[in-house]
């Protein structure tokens, strides 16, 4: 079989993966994708993801440049308000409320939420359109061979493609990462999370809500109507054994956990999907590049679902590799651009890693006392605007400090 050239080669089609090769695609870069199993693109499907991901403000002109913004806005829940509701006390009800509004630092919503499955199914319609673009579902990347010149990989149905720049967007126990002998710190919390969606009475008027007491957050996602109903996307956050109680539950009793734990902000809670289970880590790979090699997304970094970090951080690694390769296409994949990805995303990725395990943590605090103080904490981080205003715009990456080159 002979062996096929390429600028870029996207390990991994999830919503990463496709993002990347969307975006190098509408670069006019050539660029082949990748991925063991077809993506699911319905959510009533078996295997569909019934996660939903937030893109947040920055993300924004990305979708745009990899021709993705026209096919997502039309399915998008626009989030205006980011609630954090403190229900730490005695009771399962709100003790304190604060609003975090996106009218103080912008013109524009924090973010816009989707359904994974939904994110799958209109990127790989775009890089249908992409004639520089080849998407291969069920094909699993089996070697990675590096060399100055280009990355070689040899694929389960037994065809190789050499990359200038092979990226590494295959999930938190990535084969490129393993081949190239990359280590990684894994953090586990005990943890784990339920996804689903709900319908409910109140609607949500573009609300993302946080619930803290204690296993972790329950959080809710404004989703688009369903049915004439407001609906969210929830995730919920316990610890693993609570998770499989909960997941066994017959529906009418999960229904009625799941609307204490909301601690009632919507009204009688509704479940509308089945319910999926994901293992809570927090990971970091020892280093971001090798020869010829870029990780991003999972195969990089991994951490809770908390404040809609985790695709944005990744969106954060592609955006890097899309700047560098714009300023220097000639160098694509070469030594200089893949130490400058590493000096430019390592700092942020560690910072933003560990500060979501402290708010993970916090998060998940049984102790009364302790949870009065995390209650009297958010009071007074929220009362000053200018922490305020300042934790908004570091939540969605405004303005980072980098290092340059």
């Amino acid at each position: 079989m002979a062996r096929e050239t390429v600028d870029i080669l996207v390990s991994g089609g999830g919503v990463a993966g496709l993002t990347a090769a969307a975006a190098f695609g509408s670069m006019g870069f050539s660029v082949a994708c990748v991925d063991p199993a077809p993506p699911v693109t319905d959510g009533e499907a078996e295997g569909a993801d019934l996660r939903t991901t937030a893109f947040l403000q920055p993300a924004r002109q990305l979708l745009e440049e990899a021709g993705l913004w026209p096919r997502l806005v039309p399915h998008a829940a626009a989030l205006q308000v980011m609630r954090i509701v403190d229900a730490g006390g005695e009771a399962p009800e709100p003790r304190i409320v604060k609003d975090f509004v996106a009218s103080e630092i912008s013109d524009e919503p924090f973010g816009w939420n989707l359904p994974n499955w939904l994110l799958r199914r209109e990127m790989v319609a775009r890089l249908a359109d992409l004639p520089n673009v080849s998407f291969r579902p069920g094909t699993a990347t089996k070697s990675v061979l590096t060399r100055e010149s280009a990355a070689l990989v040899t694929f389960s149905d037994g065809a190789t493609i050499a990359a200038r720049l092979l990226i590494a967007a295959d999930g938190r126990d990535s084969p490129v990462r393993h081949a190239l002998g990359i280590d990684v710190h894994t953090t586990r919390y005990g943890q784990k999370a339920l996804a689903f969606a709900v319908t409910h009475d109140r609607p949500h008027e573009n609300v993302s809500t946080e619930v803290h007491r204690s296993g972790g957050p329950f959080t809710l996602v404004p989703l688009p109507d369903r049915d004439g109903r407001p609906s969210s996307a929830v995730v919920w956050m316990e610890t693993g054994p609570e998770v499989a109680r909960l997941a066994a539950l017959p529906v009418p009793e999960f229904e009625a956990e799941m609307t204490a734990r909301s601690a009632g902000l919507y009204g009688p809670l509704t479940l509308v999907t089945r319910r999926s289970v994901w293992p809570i880590i927090s990971q970091t790979a020892a280093r971001m590049a090798g020869e010829r090699t870029a990780l991003m997304a999972e195969a990089a970094h991994v951490v809770p679902p908390i404040g809609a970090q985790g695709l944005n951080m990744s969106l954060g690694d592609l955006r890097c590799l899309l700047d560098l390769a714009r300023e220097r296409p000639d160098g694509l994949g070469d030594r200089t651009m893949l130490a400058a990805y590493e000096r430019r995303r390592w700092p942020e990725v560690k910072a933003r890693a560990a500060g979501i395990d402290l708010l993970n943590r916090a998060s998940m605090i049984e102790t009364r006392a302790l949870r009065d103080l995390r209650a009297g904490t958010l009071n007074a981080l929220y009362s000053m605007a200018p922490v305020r205003k300042t934790l908004m715009k570091a939540g969605l990456g405004m303005n980072p400090a980098r290092p340059k080159g």
